[in-house]
């Protein structure tokens, strides 16, 4: 094994100064839970390790332009139990309570889970259907880049070598709206979900018609997928059943899952439009 070198840089600008030094053979160190877990399988092999846990301002969550601004190092456990997020973005708490264990979750951070790219993940896709944003630190400066346009392919994000994820930020939602993630998990409730979809739906002001949608799809390809064209089909429509069954349809068509232990590409195809379809009963319900 390659010697490692552990860095706990102090503040943002060493850490970013570190990353932009040591360039890919540099990786940075948030819970750990995903990292750590791919070293010892050999998949990732860092010379640097930046750990991110003596930089202040990374872990809370606090009010931007109407919306909240989660830190990347803010743990899964942190969100569970936040009040803000409770007040204000009740699917992602929900969703986050059903993630792993708990264990897992006083370690594992926003910031490494969305950083992983797995297409698996539970949190990316209530986050891209929130409509969230993802800020990214450099030597060179800041960026933002959405989360529908963050996952390259699989376990490859948009971030580059020298960059660190600092925050996510979730903008306010929309009057009349109400999001909902339904997931399938067929052996423990802690596993990755065969197939997660989350709907967010916006009613116009009679109640009457769809005003805006997003769906967001976990195990339906190499990457957290945005299904843009079925939104687009349910947009402007009355909220009902054949109109969920008709997305649910074109999402199914559009989705591309692989083919593991968990089914078959075309058992996964069934089980997205089944949920697609629920999570839009589910939500227009709520409203």
């Amino acid at each position: 094994m390659t010697d490692l070198d552990f860095r706990a840089p102090t503040d943002l600008a060493e850490g970013t100064a570190l990353l932009a030094e040591h360039g890919p053979d540099a990786k940075v160190l948030a819970g750990g839970t995903a990292l750590v877990l791919s070293m010892k399988q050999r998949l990732v092999r860092p010379r640097v390790l930046v750990s991110l846990q003596r930089v202040p301002g990374l872990a809370e969550v606090t009010p931007h332009d109407g919306g909240l601004r989660i830190g990347a190092r803010a743990t899964l456990r942190d969100l569970e139990t936040s009040p803000p997020i409770a007040e204000r973005l009740p699917s992602l708490r929900d969703t986050i309570a059903r993630v792993a264990t708990v264990r897992i979750r006083n370690h594992a951070t926003i910031g490494g889970n969305l950083a992983q790219g797995d297409p698996l993940m539970d949190v990316p896709a209530v986050l891209m259907a929130l409509d969230a944003t993802v800020r990214l630190a450099s030597a060179q400066g800041d960026r933002a880049v959405p989360l529908a346009l963050f996952y390259v392919d699989r376990h490859t994000i948009a971030a580059r070598p020298d960059e660190i994820i600092t925050a996510v930020d979730v903008p306010a939602q929309p009057l009349r709206t109400a999001t909902a993630y339904l997931k399938y998990v067929p052996r423990t409730v802690t596993d990755y979900p065969t197939v997660g979809v989350a709907a967010r739906l916006t009613l116009d002001e009679a109640g009457d018609r769809v005003d805006d949608v997003r769906l967001a799809l976990a195990g339906a390809g190499p990457t957290t997928l945005r299904a843009v064209a079925a939104e687009d089909l349910l947009r402007g429509r009355r909220p009902t059943t054949g109109a969920f069954a008709e997305v649910a349809a074109t999402v199914r068509d559009m989705a591309a899952p692989d083919a593991d232990f968990r089914g078959s590409a075309e058992y996964k195809r069934e089980m997205i439009e089944v949920h697609v379809r629920r999570a839009l009963q589910q939500v227009y319900r709520s409203l």
